[in-house]
């Protein structure tokens, strides 16, 4: 068991990690955009007057684009931060495994939107991660 927890715990860790980097370069990058933002200056000025149609003025591209940013770094570390719960707890309480494989799962999906969308630091991070919850399942399920 012990090894188990300590997968799940290394891959949480890891989320968080993660999460808080992408929070922290997302808060860097309101007043001086230079981390995760357009390459271009002028698509990240076009995004500040640019309005989002579903807020019907109330919103720019570029305030939407900090809070995504930030509500998927709040995502990584909440989902890490269950994880690390989960792991330092697992022989204290009667998980079943599909927990563990739920949260295998949910890495996976963090993993394929990084391999569609992001770059390779945050994807080799989120591969390390997954493959921890993943082995952990393995062998908490025999």
């Amino acid at each position: 068991m012990p090894l188990v927890s300590g997968l799940v715990s290394f891959g949480g860790s890891i989320f968080v990690l993660l999460g808080l980097l992408h929070a922290l370069y997302t808060f860097l990058d309101i007043r001086h955009p230079r981390r995760i933002v357009p390459d271009d200056p002028s698509v990240a000025a076009a995004m500040a007057r640019s309005k989002v149609r579903i807020a019907r003025g109330g919103t720019d591209m570029w305030r939407a684009w900090v809070g995504f940013n930030f509500s998927h770094s709040l995502g990584a570390i909440l989902f890490g931060a269950l994880c690390i719960v989960l792991g330092a707890n697992l022989g204290a309480l009667a998980v079943p495994s599909w927990v563990l494989l739920l949260l295998a799962g949910i890495g996976g999906l963090y993993l394929v939107l990084g391999v569609l969308y992001w770059f390779r630091i945050p994807i080799a991070g989120i591969a390390i991660a997954t493959a921890c919850l993943l082995v952990a399942w393995i062998v908490y399920a025999n």
